[in-house]
């Protein structure tokens, strides 16, 4: 079992799009099982708004009726998820608010604050709601976040990937991570040269034995980048090794928007074969 992971927050928003099925919530609520964990879902629905005070009465039912058509599609989720974690003897909260993009977003990471860990799906497309929610709760929630990708719907920890490059970034994410790589029967810190300058970083082979003292056995490897590309070269090595999750830390490069991330973030965040766990 996970220790100490108690209170695990899944978020889902509902936009509308029939074909779109969330991974984020089958593999929270498998990861809370896993660690015994309480789990609220937040199954909100994007709020339309209509900013021309000069509108026509039709466009108004029609927005009107899309939001209650929303609505009634969030509320079936958050159902389906009450229902699903009783199935499994979970403790589960949920909610189903209908908010503004704002509003969802100072809701949703005041919501973060108050649990371990959140998990949400993956965005690839930088300006989606989704996208907006991931940078909000790396930037603002002060907690880790899972990001998952499309398909995958079952938490496993076996093996996972550390990517290491000793900054106070990467030591944040291996601390937050600690209850996961403890459970975890393979470990391996990555190390990828040839992207920046590590000589004046701690290096992975100093952070190892206190990995063991928390009962972590870990194996530390360097790997040059392929291409120049750090996030191409964690892809492929999850891919080689079959890893079930890469934990790193996230960057930020300036306060442009809300959060502009770094460049590697940003790619795993677009395309990452596995569950990403990050932390600010």
């Amino acid at each position: 079992m996970l220790q100490n992971i108690r209170s695990i927050l899944i978020g889902v928003t509902e936009e509308g799009d029939a074909q779109e099925r969330s991974s984020a919530l089958a593999y929270g609520l498998s990861l809370a099982r896993e660690a015994g964990a309480h789990v609220t879902v937040q199954a909100a629905s994007l709020k339309l708004t209509l900013t021309h005070a000069f509108v026509s009465s039709f466009a108004e039912q029609l927005v009107n009726a899309e939001n209650r058509r929303l609505d009634a599609l969030a509320r079936g989720v958050a159902d389906f998820s009450e229902r699903a974690a009783a199935a499994s003897g979970l403790a589960c909260t949920t909610q189903a608010p209908q908010l503004a993009y704002p509003d969802l977003i100072k809701s949703f990471t005041a919501l973060a604050r108050t649990h371990d860990l959140t998990v949400l799906d993956s965005e690839p497309i930088s300006l989606a709601v989704d996208r907006g929610l991931i940078e909000a709760v790396l930037m603002d929630s002060g907690r880790p976040l899972i990001t998952v990708p499309d398909g995958c719907e079952a938490f496993s920890g076996k093996r996972i990937i550390v990517a290491w490059d000793g900054s106070a970034k990467a030591a944040r994410a291996l601390n937050d991570a600690l209850p996961i790589l403890r459970a975890a029967s393979q470990v391996e810190l990555i190390g990828v040269t040839g992207e920046k300058d590590l000589t004046r970083t701690v290096p992975g082979v100093e952070i190892a034995p206190h990995l063991a003292r928390h009962g972590i056995n870990v194996n530390v490897l360097t790997l040059p980048a392929q291409n120049g590309d750090v996030a191409e070269t964690l892809r492929n090595h999850a891919h080689l090794t079959r890893a079930d999750m890469i934990v790193m830390g996230a960057y930020v490069h300036s306060r442009f928007r809300q959060l502009m991330l770094g460049g590697t973030t940003q790619s795993l965040l677009k395309n990452c074969p596995v569950p990403l766990f990050l932390s600010y």
